[in-house]
């Protein structure tokens, strides 16, 4: 029924201007806005909503995922953009915030929009 729709996700900010400059500047991202709304255009034709919510609550959990070919080249970029990265308790991360395959999951490292929300860099597969 629902196989040949092109779905799309979505997530809550609590202002589109908090958050405009950091998709589309910071991280690189193709944005637009319509009707109130910032869309993420994002590689391979998808897109992610992100929509304001005057009582946003940020995440707990990772919302958006970036795959990358080099963890540690986009860390050191995103770094030098002003992206402070996450430490969570649990994982063996190293002085960059990276936990590292060997741990048993992916390479990965979490960093947060301005609205709070998680979202993480992590190795290609």
């Amino acid at each position: 029924m629902l196989a040949d729709s092109r779905a799309f996700s979505g997530f809550s900010v609590r202002r589109i201007e908090d958050v405009r400059d950091f998709y589309g500047s910071t991280l690189g991202l193709r944005v637009s806005e319509d009707g109130g709304m910032l869309f993420l255009r994002l590689a391979g034709g998808n897109d992610v909503l992100l929509y304001p919510k005057d009582d946003h609550e940020p995440a707990t959990f990772t919302v958006l995922n970036f795959p990358v070919p080099d963890v540690d080249a986009a860390v050191d970029g995103l770094a030098a953009r002003g992206v402070t990265f996450e430490r969570y308790e649990g994982f063996d991360q190293d002085e960059k915030g990276i936990a590292r395959e060997d741990d048993g999951g992916p390479e990965i490292a979490w960093f947060k929009d301005p609205a709070g929300n998680i979202l993480s860099v992590l190795k290609e597969q």
